[in-house]
């Protein structure tokens, strides 16, 4: 791993002291104090001390006075084999938070102060043992919603997007040890370097970039989820069908027309794809101010899907649907008929059946499952697989380091291929790529670089 660059960040020396647990009543509550004094603070308020290191040990727990607050369970983490690459102590109390306050404050009193968020992971990235895709996977893994958030950021906290970048940067840097050693040994070994060469090499780490850049449609699914909008005519079965989606009564459901009079939207996953299901006034002409601003929300929520469900509990509903749908959409469709538990006989039309088009029956359940597998096939021939061996992109700080990376390695090899400028001219293109991927992985770093990344950390981690 790439050693991350000290940082200069005001307190990085001190020791820290935070819960790491949520707060609020519970069985367990987790204080975790780092820093080179942690041992010599935790001295003071845990009897019995010293204990051994990675072994949990059941100690008093006691205010900065003396007085025993709790009887708890301790951890030890010596340096540097600890998360953060410090001193670590890891006290588990009983839950609350009286306790976890009376606790901190002890720690605060005899020379601690309290963790800023992020902080922890911050000190690992400063300490060498982890670097920044490393760390922002971290908090991924803790906001993930879905699978595949899940997916991603077990991946990306493995170091699969580093190894990658990694790679990238040994190949450039190669590069432009071979173009310094040219210019300053022109004459030695077998001649200059091919320019052919050169320009091939770098054309491959371009290629390897866009493989990279490939995957952020895919990144933004997987981080906002795909919005699947439900369109219709009223009293088509389309808040029915959102509930029996989620499974649970989220959307009022009558015989009353115009009874959705807002967008309603709710959380379902996939087999492979987070989805943000929205239940959409039904289309129809109105007087009434409050309806029409409902299906005003519901066309903008159409702009941006990444899928339309077209639901009629007939064929000519559905049609009707697609016509309103023509011009306002360009997102993939599917037609879903729904109430075929009301259906009798069959009523489906051979050319229905040869496009996307599924019969669905919210009241039994029945195509419910297909459906969903409908809608995740549409989302991977839209933007390719979520599990794929290529690192997915879900952050936009590593979209833009790439591009910028692939502008300046593109640039390099126009004024290369074509001598517009003298080498070691054209290499300062080469170096800037070279450092933005070193930035993006933290091997150089600068501190709004981290206060960026670490500021949506939640402290204690």
């Amino acid at each position: 791993m790439l050693p991350a660059v000290a940082s200069s960040i005001a307190g990085s020396q001190d020791t820290i002291v935070a819960r790491s647990t949520a707060p609020g009543r519970s069985a367990i509550a987790v204080i975790r104090v780092s820093g080179r004094a942690a041992f010599d603070l935790a001295g003071k308020l845990i009897t019995p001390w010293p204990i051994e290191p990675r072994r949990a040990t059941l100690c008093r727990i006691l205010d900065e006075h003396g007085c025993t607050i709790d009887h708890g369970v301790v951890t030890v983490f010596a340096c540097p084999d600890s998360f953060t690459g410090e001193d670590i102590v890891e006290v588990s109390t009983h839950g609350g938070n009286y306790v976890s306050v009376r606790l901190i404050s002890g720690f605060v009193s005899v020379g601690a102060r309290e963790a800023q968020p992020g902080e922890f992971t911050r000190r690992a990235v400063l300490n060498g043992k982890m670097d920044i895709t490393q760390a922002e996977a971290i908090n991924d893994l803790i906001d993930a919603r879905s699978g595949a958030m899940h997916r991603a950021a077990v991946g990306q906290m493995d170091g699969g997007l580093r190894r990658r970048i990694e790679e990238l940067r040994s190949r450039l840097l190669s590069l432009a040890a071979m173009i310094a050693y040219d210019i300053d040994f022109p004459e030695e070994d077998d001649g200059p370097v091919s320019r052919e060469r050169i320009s091939g090499e770098v054309n491959d780490v371009v290629a390897a970039l866009d493989l990279l850049l490939a995957t952020v449609p895919a990144g933004e699914l997987i981080r906002e989820g795909a919005i699947v909008v439900i369109a219709g005519e009223p009293n088509v079965g389309k808040s029915a069908l959102f509930n029996a989606l989620l499974g649970q009564s989220r959307a009022i459901v009558t015989d009353i027309p115009g009874t959705t009079r807002d967008a309603i939207e709710g959380f379902v996953e996939s087999r492979n794809w987070p989805v943000r299901l929205v239940d959409t006034a039904g289309f129809r002409t109105t007087a009434d101010t409050i309806e029409r601003l409902g299906i005003e929300v519901s066309e903008a929520y159409l702009k941006r899907a990444h899928v339309v469900l077209a639901c009629g509990d007939s064929h000519q509903s559905i049609q009707r649907t697609l016509h309103v749908l023509a011009g306002k959409i360009e997102s993939e469709t599917i037609c879903v008929r729904t109430k075929t538990d009301l259906i009798m006989g069959t009523e489906t039309e051979k050319s229905e059946k040869e496009a996307r088009y599924i019969e669905v029956s919210a009241e039994t359940g029945t195509g419910l499952a297909s459906l969903l597998d409908m809608i995740d096939q549409v989302l991977s021939d839209s933007v390719g697989s979520a599990v794929a061996e290529t690192p997915v992109l879900t952050r936009q700080r590593h979209v833009q380091a790439i591009q910028q990376a692939r502008g300046e390695l593109v640039m390099f090899s126009r004024l290369w291929r074509e001598e517009q400028l003298p080498a070691p001219v054209a290499a300062v293109h080469l170096q800037t790529a070279i450092g933005m991927l070193e930035g993006l992985i933290g091997a150089v770093s600068t501190d709004d670089v981290l206060d960026r990344v670490f500021s949506s950390f939640c402290v204690g981690k």
